[in-house]
């Protein structure tokens, strides 16, 4: 074990110190819970990158992913053709994003709906559920909500609906940072596509984070807000709460169209978003040209995250890079970060334990985007709880990234470049 790997498991301690001491709540700490969530994650990470029989499953996992994706690109394929062939593939004309990832999330939104509709996901969903309600005696609702982040993204609050109304503040915080400290599976063939020429191995990575998260999530949400109050399924278990439509016809329509909205809502975020940013770095090239080296967004995030990318256990010659793409997703989304990633590898600007580090640490909708989405859905269920969802909205994002960032660590400290995964 290196220096890099023993930095990384410092990370966990510092980001944990960090997040306790910024919840400036010492004494209310649920401490069963911060050491038996760091320790989950730990055997977790051990299981996975370095138990043979862990790696095995997951390698194929990850070929079983990858293959998976390509199914879901056949609709994509008949619809754009060439335009729709990744890289590598004969008659491909390079890789074009709107045509090749984003259409995988229809697919995926269908092949979600169906496993609900069949009683599939609902089984998965309750088995993590219980797992977090017995081991960290956390509110059946709030367990329910973290277990269900591991699979769906926004949709993760409709299996609570029932409970909204009723949570804790502490609570609420937890259904927020649940689903910004992961990644849905419809819109994770669009990370497959994006990573998995300069990264064989991503869709191992991040069905591992989107496990490994989950935990984290749990974890920073009850640091940065720890319960005060007595929640309403405290040590009980709850059911998945789902609609179920009447036919599975009818659940890929439904499902099928989510997808659309879904792709219409990156879409539209892109344009607006990415322009935003543009304008931004023009007016600061325009005021600090004078410096030499115009400041921009980029620049500005990468400095901000610089001790926080350090502790994660990226060589030092690469840590400004990986801070400015970790950084950046804050504003721009996970989706542009992930492709600056892919750049940065694929010219060989950062090593290999850095790509590995900074792909857990993006595997997550943190950023202010996804913050307006779920508290948004939130308040759309509940318009009673508004005013106690913008109180935590903000200590949410935090407690999102610092989950995110542990998650990485778990990633650093196990990397050696001899797994599977790696």
């Amino acid at each position: 074990m290196g220096m890099l790997n023993l930095i990384s498991l410092a990370g966990l301690i510092v980001l944990t110190g960090s997040a306790i001491l910024l919840s400036g709540t010492i004494r209310r700490q649920n401490w069963r819970l911060i050491f038996l969530g760091i320790g989950l994650q730990l055997v977790l990470g051990w299981l996975i990158f370095q138990f043979p029989g862990g790696m095995a499953v997951f390698g194929a996992v990850n070929t079983a992913v990858n293959s998976l994706a390509d199914l879901a690109a056949t609709g994509a394929r008949f619809l754009f053709g060439p335009l729709a062939l990744p890289p590598g593939t004969e008659g491909s004309l390079g890789f074009f994003l709107a045509f090749q990832a984003l259409p995988t999330i229809v697919f995926f939104s269908a092949l979600i709906g169906l496993l609900y509709h069949f009683g599939i996901m609902p089984v998965l969903i309750n088995f993590f559920s219980k797992i977090f309600t017995r081991l960290f005696r956390t509110s059946g609702a709030e367990s329910m909500v973290a277990a269900s982040s591991i699979f769906v993204g926004v949709e993760a609050m409709l299996t609570v609906r029932p409970y909204l109304l009723r949570m804790t503040r502490s609570e609420l915080h937890t259904v927020l940072v649940a689903g910004l400290a992961t990644v849905s599976s419809n819109v994770m063939a669009l990370y497959i596509f994006t990573l998995r020429e300069t990264l064989p191995s991503i869709a191992g990575h991040l069905v591992t984070a989107s496990i490994l998260s989950a935990p984290a999530a749990l974890v920073f949400s009850k640091i940065l807000l720890p319960e005060k109050e007595q929640p309403e399924t405290l040590g009980t278990h709850v059911k998945v709460s789902y609609e179920k439509e009447g036919s599975f016809i009818e659940t890929i329509v439904k499902s099928s169209m989510d997808g659309m909205k879904l792709i219409t809502g990156i879409v539209a975020l892109l344009l607006s978003v990415l322009g935003l940013v543009a304008l931004i770095d023009a007016m600061l090239g325009w005021s600090t040209g004078f410096l030499g080296q115009p400041l921009t967004l980029k620049t500005i995030f990468s400095y901000l995250f610089y001790p926080l990318i350090a502790v994660t256990g990226v060589p030092f010659e690469d840590i400004f890079a990986v801070a400015g793409v970790v950084g950046e997703r804050l504003i721009v989304t996970e989706v542009v970060s992930y492709q600056d990633l892919a750049k940065l590898m694929a010219e060989n600007a950062i090593q290999e334990r850095s790509a590995v580090i900074a792909t857990y640490a993006l595997c997550g909708f943190t950023h202010f985007a996804s913050l307006a989405i779920f508290a948004g859905g939130i308040t759309a269920i509940v318009p009673e709880r508004t005013r106690d969802v913008a109180a935590v909205s903000m200590r949410a994002l935090v407690a999102a990234t610092f989950a995110s960032l542990m998650t990485a660590c778990i990633a650093g400290f196990y990397y050696s470049g001899q797994s599977l995964l790696f």
